[in-house]
């Protein structure tokens, strides 16, 4: 997008487009859509990047030699900023205690998502 002024009026000029469509099955139907999607044409955001936390737990324990939690993963992961979904496995208290991840663990996840370019 870029901005041009002429006769004194700001005008956008939007040099982006997309197209949303509702695709639907239709029994009987004579008619079909085909659609391509080359794989290379799409770019991946960060958000679609994402590892599950079985890869991450497994490239920390392949890298640093360390076995971290779920839980552990979970912290880290809230602290950078990337919150997934509501927990549901939440404490029956509000003053109940959970273990902290330690430093040395909270590094090795970090890097663990700075290589899956989670963060």
């Amino acid at each position: 997008m870029h901005w041009e002024l002429q006769n004194s009026i700001i005008r956008t000029v939007v040099t982006h487009v997309e197209t949303v469509c509702l695709l639907s099955k239709l029994h009987e139907a004579k008619e079909h859509v085909d659609v391509e999607v080359k794989m290379d044409e799409l770019n991946l955001t960060k958000a679609e990047s994402k590892a599950t936390y079985d890869e991450i737990k497994e490239w920390v324990s392949d890298v640093y030699d360390l076995n971290v939690s779920y839980l552990n993963i979970a912290q880290v992961k809230r602290k950078n900023g990337i919150i997934e979904r509501d927990c549901y496995n939440k404490p029956k208290s509000d003053d109940s205690r959970q273990p902290n991840c330690t430093k040395e663990k909270e590094k090795a996840i970090t890097a663990a998502l700075k290589h899956f370019k989670m963060i």
